[in-house]
């Protein structure tokens, strides 16, 4: 090799693969330091230019506790299992926007990065998934907000928090389950960004946020009721920190229903692939 030629480094074809489920863990875990990036980035681009700064996410969910207080609980008169109201729906208020946001960024995350898409190789499930991770840190500070609330209604924590993890691992599995669709249908359908804020308002009053499960009365319509994720979530999330009563059977109805929505997600996700730079 003479001084003028250039060492070609060698290129990787990647070819179209059947039917299921086509996962490289190694692959993807070399991608690991980019889904940081994108995690990272996504948090500060929502805080860019914005005066209050993080401090939105202590106001939403308190904005909405305190809304929700006085129109269901002391309007509506909404039962609270023995709660006090704004502790009670606080508790299912943190959760439920954990999963909306993390929802809406997964649906749009592939047509936000259209730029990325078009330049350069990489496992495409990094955007939707970083777009997931992104809506922890503002759980995180707004839970600081539940905790200090449960202090000053003398609520005293229980080893039942230990769960705590387990629910937001679901909550988040079923964000970036139905994310994957959404995202996917949105690269070929823009209509499906305009559908995002409307699934996501009937979502909020299909699940106890402001109102008890145990409202929903018992036999059928409690068994289509478990099909919805996040009702699960929620009174899991009441029973650990608050200890009101602890989810039942239909628990498990919920995790099979999030566990074909995931692996039907991963196929659909990864059929379309191959057509996101071409599309988007």
């Amino acid at each position: 090799m003479t001084d003028f030629e250039l060492e070609v480094p060698p290129v990787k074809v990647y070819e179209p693969t059947g039917p299921g489920i086509h996962f490289d863990f190694k692959e993807f875990w070399s991608y690991r330091e980019l889904l940081y990036f994108l995690t990272w980035r996504d948090i500060k681009i929502r805080y860019k230019q914005a005066a209050l700064g993080a401090a939105w996410a202590i106001l939403q969910p308190v904005l909405s506790m305190v809304i929700f207080s006085v129109i269901f609980g002391r309007f509506a008169k909404l039962p609270s299992d023995g709660i006090p109201y704004p502790l009670f729906s606080l508790a299912a208020l943190l959760p439920w926007q954990l999963f909306s946001g993390a929802l809406s960024r997964a649906g749009n995350s592939l047509v936000s990065n259209r730029n990325l898409l078009t330049k350069v190789y990489f496992p495409r499930l990094v955007i939707p998934l970083s777009a997931v991770a992104a809506g922890l840190l503002d759980f995180g500070i707004s839970f600081l907000v539940l905790i200090v609330l449960m202090l000053y209604y003398g609520i005293q924590l229980t080893w039942n928090i230990l769960y705590l993890p387990l629910l937001v691992l679901f909550a988040l599995v079923t964000a970036f389950s139905i994310g994957l669709w959404l995202s996917a249908l949105n690269v070929k359908y823009r209509d499906v960004e305009h559908a995002i804020p409307f699934l996501i308002q009937a979502w909020l009053y299909a699940s106890p946020v402001a109102y008890s499960e145990s409202l929903v009365p018992a036999g059928f319509l409690r068994t289509i009721y478990g099909l919805n994720p996040m009702a699960g979530v929620i009174q899991g999330f009441r029973w650990a920190l608050l200890g009101s009563s602890r989810p039942d059977s239909l628990m498990l109805v919920s995790v099979l229903v999030v566990l074909l929505l995931l692996v039907g997600g991963l196929i659909y996700f990864q059929k379309m692939e191959e057509s996101f730079a071409d599309v988007v």
